[in-house]
């Protein structure tokens, strides 16, 4: 360990062993620099709960969000546990620090008409369409985080200089990725993605150049960047007539509202989400419920008003 500076082998340790994602890694450096100004040049493994507390109270004085507070301790409770292998502390100063109870906000989802209108959009006809036309349909089809999405190689790839991070399975209709935590999944793919995934493939060499194991190239031949992905995301959305503002954790949130809504089943959406907590996939039975709340207003003769 770095012991001049155990954030930054901490966060070597995220990039190179946990193999975390730059988006998420850029995440944990912010919340870790946070920490940092917090110690003040204090030793790390001096701070208390007492400080974490004033720290919480003071950001949420600042107007940051409950949910981003929450975000914050869970990055620095998880350093204090790696921390706390390796050198002596008292205790870990975050283990009983608790965000501030924010307000309970639903996922943001496509009604099914609109997701369909999305995916059935009429397309250019050029290889970047059929390319976004198959990032619509693997985000609606299998649920995927942003990350995953881009760091997908078409095939399984595991060489001196390369070993895939998540990869595409055309014949057993399947992507592999991992996902939040370093947890490892395997996602079944929707007849209609394969389809446009195909075609995707069948045109993708005309992009190829720097990068020959990226499922999704831009037209200079890179990986694309989750950035590029999101844009094209909402430019399709527009281009389709869709009223919202249509992201990729929109495409995610719909995938999993939309199967909860036909099965029933929360704990298989869980797994089709990556949820390691089976809480974070409980939001969706609200939205399930709004929607069956809506159908009996509308059907039940005594639920509707008389004049």
């Amino acid at each position: 360990m770095n012991a001049a500076d155990p954030i930054a082998a901490y966060l070597s340790m995220l990039e190179h062993e946990r193999r975390l994602s730059e988006h998420t890694l850029r995440g944990y450096t912010h919340e870790l620099d946070e920490l940092k100004k917090l110690a003040n040049g204090r030793a790390l493994e001096t701070l208390t709960a007492a400080d974490m507390r004033g720290a919480v109270s003071r950001a949420h004085a600042g107007g940051l969000s409950a949910r981003s507070i929450a975000h914050r301790l869970s990055a620095w409770r998880a350093f204090y546990r790696w921390l706390a292998e390796r050198v002596e502390m008292a205790a870990n100063p975050v283990a009983t620090v608790r965000a501030p109870k924010g307000a309970k906000t639903l996922p943001k989802a496509l009604s099914v008409d609109d997701a369909n209108a999305l995916m059935e959009a009429p397309q250019a006809g050029t290889t970047e369409a059929l390319r976004d036309h198959a990032i619509l349909e693997l985000f609606y089809s299998s649920g995927l985080r942003l990350a995953e999405l881009v760091n997908l190689d078409v095939y399984y790839v595991e060489t001196e200089h390369h070993r895939s991070i998540g990869w595409l399975d055309l014949p057993n209709a399947e992507v592999t990725v991992l996902g939040k935590g370093g947890k490892r999944r395997s996602v079944p793919v929707g007849a209609k993605a394969i389809t446009a995934l195909r075609a995707w493939i069948d045109a993708r060499g005309e992009f190829v150049r720097h990068d020959p194991h990226a499922l999704f190239l831009s037209v200079r031949g890179n990986r694309m960047a989750p950035g590029v992905v999101r844009e094209r995301v909402k430019r399709m959305a527009l281009l389709a007539g869709i009223p919202t503002n249509v992201h990729p954790h929109v495409l995610r949130h719909s995938f999993a509202t939309h199967v909860l809504q036909s099965s029933g089943d929360l704990r298989a959406v869980q797994e089709l989400l990556g949820h390691a907590n089976i809480t974070a996939t409980q939001v969706y039975t609200s939205l399930d419920f709004q929607h069956l709340a809506r159908v009996y207003d509308s059907a039940h003769p005594r639920a509707k008003k008389r004049d």
